[in-house]
């Protein structure tokens, strides 16, 4: 699955239509307190995690979006108006997202790392 279309809407919602023709409408808060990237979520390195601190402020920007550029075939790496632009976001993990906004749930790494 891979969208027709990505799109702001309101200046608060990421709206994607995908080829099946289906539609996922994001909240960018959302999107930006999940984002995948290992500064914000943490990674496993020779088997030692890390887990950043979580923030708990608010910077100017942190939840607009400059530009949203695909990766490959398989994702799309979004910079914040704050400079922020590590994350990738998979076709999978954006479904995974609309999922969880919608069940008001947040991502759970720890099976990951």
């Amino acid at each position: 699955m891979k969208p027709k279309q990505i799109k702001i809407l309101d200046k608060s919602k990421l709206y994607i239509k995908w080829d099946d023709d289906t539609e996922s409408t994001i909240g960018l808060k959302y999107l930006r307190d999940e984002c995948p990237c290992a500064n914000c979520k943490g990674e496993t390195i020779l088997l030692k995690t890390y887990r950043p601190p979580k923030l708990n402020f608010v910077t100017e920007g942190m939840y607009e979006i400059q530009n949203i550029e695909v990766v490959g075939g398989y994702a799309i790496q979004i910079t914040w108006k704050d400079g922020h632009n590590t994350g990738i976001y998979s076709w999978d993990y954006l479904k995974e997202l609309e999922k969880g906004e919608r069940d008001n749930t947040r991502q759970n790494y720890d099976k990951l790392l």
